[in-house]
């Protein structure tokens, strides 16, 4: 039977060096698709349509997003 507690490993044993790992992923995701969605809203609210890809680098993990 799969366990769907994050906080545990496959065998079940507690495992919070993992999970706070994949929660601050999970965060970063989210916080990239907040913004791009904000930026695909604002362009239909003035009008605008975006044709081509968008690059974006964060300044706070150096991370880029394609």
């Amino acid at each position: 039977m799969p366990q769907n507690n994050p906080h545990k490993n496959k065998e079940g044993y507690s495992d919070p060096t993992a999970y706070e790992a994949l929660r601050k992923i999970d965060e970063e995701d989210a916080r990239f698709h907040r913004l791009l969605d904000t930026i695909f809203y604002l362009c239909e609210l003035a009008g605008f349509r975006i044709e081509g890809r968008i690059v974006l680098t964060d300044k706070r993990t150096g991370r880029i997003w394609r």
